[in-house]
């Protein structure tokens, strides 16, 4: 079971902000960015999308996975 970071933010008192559709990506970094104090984006991709580099869930960035590989 996956870790609801939008709820996690809210009660570290962060703004919360997810995109489940890619029409809703540069608006939730736009809003982000305009946001004073910190923000939490939580970004919902089809498991089998094809998006590099990638850091797997529970991995470090050490272990980021290239085009390719």
């Amino acid at each position: 079971m996956e870790p609801d970071f939008v709820k996690l933010a809210e009660a570290f008192g962060a703004l919360d902000l997810r995109a489940e559709k890619p029409g809703e990506v540069e608006p939730v970094i736009r809003q982000a960015l305009d946001t004073p104090g910190p923000v939490v984006m939580d970004f919902r991709i089809d498991p089998d999308e094809c998006v590099y580099p990638m850091v797997p869930a529970g991995k470090g960035i050490e272990e980021m996975i290239l085009p390719g590989h």
